[in-house]
């Protein structure tokens, strides 16, 4: 599961959905940790290569940035149960991710910053929700550097018009529209965030949309002619990948 969600495209959404239903459903025998500890300690061996990952050559630095991504979808959909029945999110997962950030912005090249804008718009109101109900200023932080890196780093100028995008789009408070009266009703058209559940997929040039983006048909129809996602799919031992087989 691990593997497919870090190395087939747009699965990292799905395979995180996957990961929380087991973890919460799937009972382990002999008992050597129960599906999430398990999933986390497999998730650690990336993780603590984070600096010689973003160092490393392209093909290096394409599966990094798909592992910091499947674990920003992670941080979104794995549901931590208290004693007391209330859920929340993963702490390990929202510590990790800055420090994937810090790993990413200490090597400014093109497609570490790429993967740092992706991570931020998938995750960056919740993380810096998180933040400053513990009374952080961490995404401040980030802000700062991003616009160092804007000022100083030798990126491409696409780039950096990228994390001015962000830096924009945080300065709106991440695009959130609160209503007018507290019980006003969330829809796609007062509230970007309404499709906050929905999958995050990407363009061929690296672009994230979602079902609110308004040309998702097109952009999705896009994406299944340019990728073929499961080539070996079989369903009841039939191979579906033969000549003439839809």
């Amino acid at each position: 599961l691990f593997w497919k969600a870090t190395s087939v495209p747009n699965f990292s959404y799905m395979g995180a959905r996957l990961c929380n239903y087991l973890s919460h459903h799937l009972t382990i025998s002999p008992q050597s940790g129960n599906f999430r500890q398990l999933l986390l300690q497999r998730c650690r061996t990336e993780y603590e290569n984070r600096d010689e990952a973003t160092k490393g050559d392209e093909t290096t630095r394409k599966q990094f940035h798909a592992f910091v991504l499947f674990l920003a979808e992670l941080y979104l959909n794995l549901e931590i149960k208290g004693t007391k029945g209330q859920v929340t999110r993963a702490e390990i997962l929202q510590e990790g991710l800055r420090e994937l950030l810090n790993a990413l912005f200490s090597n400014p090249v093109d497609s570490n910053l790429i993967c740092a804008v992706k991570l931020l718009k998938l995750t960056g109101s919740v993380l810096e929700d998180a933040w400053k109900e513990k009374g952080k200023n961490d995404m401040e932080e980030m802000i700062q550097r991003i616009e160092n890196v804007v000022l100083d780093a030798n990126c491409s100028r696409d780039v950096k018009h990228m994390l001015l995008k962000l830096v924009e789009l945080r300065s709106s408070n991440w695009g959130r529209v609160h209503g007018t009266t507290p019980h006003a009703e969330a829809t796609p058209e007062n509230d970007p965030n309404y499709f906050m559940n929905e999958p995050t997929f990407y363009t061929s040039d690296g672009v994230p949309f979602t079902a609110a983006d308004p040309d998702y048909q097109e952009k999705y129809q896009e994406l299944l002619e340019r990728e073929d996602l499961f080539p070996y799919y079989e369903e009841n031992g039939a191979d579906l990948s033969g000549p003439g087989e839809l």
